[in-house]
């Protein structure tokens, strides 16, 4: 983690991440417009910010868009916070309570597994291992326009709205994020007359993106389209890590993470 703390120290890279941290998304040319820096210059920063996956990037038609990533902030944060004084890590604390905060309008997270492109993909779209790592079996024949149907704890979430939305086998997957459902609040123990307020928020969408690099497969998930203030937002920036780090360590070791 030495890198990330010497990509933190440098106020220029700072103002980067502040400013992908108020709109997440930029292309180099947006990140340009609102800084005093040279294209040069911002260009170089952000492959160091990329080189320890504080920033990552994903390709939307030709345009090359940057997002903040959550994973290093919050392991560093979540590890080993305690270990510095509050003044310190002052900067620190305020970039990760940001990545949480539901205002932020898109989740990023990026990882890196030891597995292929072809079984990453698997583990995205086949119930038998949906079922593993995330106790919910999600079916669908994965084309474009087909629905997605969710079944967890005997409960089956079916909307004609839950559509795949792109996919390109094995490289990229998107789809509209689940119905909230009398039966989802019950499957799920929470509070109905919460789960109906959350049912009135625009639905949001998920995209894979699933990158080889070496022997190992780059994987970013954007999750976004949330409305301000959402609770759905605040709700998957808690999940999405947990659920992540079992999809790594199932394909890894076979095994998902403790439930």
């Amino acid at each position: 983690m030495d890198e990330v703390f010497k990509a933190l120290a440098d106020p220029s890279r700072r103002r980067l991440l502040d400013s992908l941290n108020a709109r997440n998304g930029q292309t180099l040319r947006e990140l340009c417009s609102g800084l005093e820096m040279t294209r040069q210059s911002v260009s170089k920063h952000l492959a160091v910010l990329e080189g320890v996956d504080l920033v990552t990037t994903v390709w939307r038609g030709r345009e090359k868009l940057h997002y903040l990533n959550a994973m290093p902030i919050n392991a560093i944060a979540d590890r080993w916070i305690n270990q510095y004084d509050r003044r310190r890590a002052g900067a620190l604390v305020d970039l990760k309570t940001a990545l949480e905060d539901s205002r932020v309008s898109d989740f990023v997270y990026t990882t890196y597994i030891h597995t292929t492109a072809e079984r990453l993909w698997q583990a995205l779209t086949e119930p038998a291992f949906t079922q593993r790592y995330w106790g919910i079996a999600l079916e669908s024949d994965w084309k474009v326009g087909s629905t997605v149907t969710w079944r967890m704890n005997g409960a089956t979430i079916e909307d004609p709205e839950q559509v795949v939305l792109e996919s390109d086998p094995p490289r990229r997957l998107a789809y509209t994020w689940h119905s909230f459902t009398p039966e989802f609040a019950e499957a799920m123990e929470q509070d109905a007359e919460g789960v109906a307020r959350v049912a009135e928020e625009r639905r949001s969408r998920v995209t894979f993106d699933i990158e080889p690099r070496g022997g190992m497969v780059k994987l970013t998930v954007v999750h976004g389209g949330f409305e301000p203030g959402s609770e759905v937002r605040k709700s998957i920036g808690e999940g999405w890590p947990e659920l992540l780090s079992s999809l790594k360590t199932l394909l890894e070791t076979g095994e998902p993470l403790p439930a």
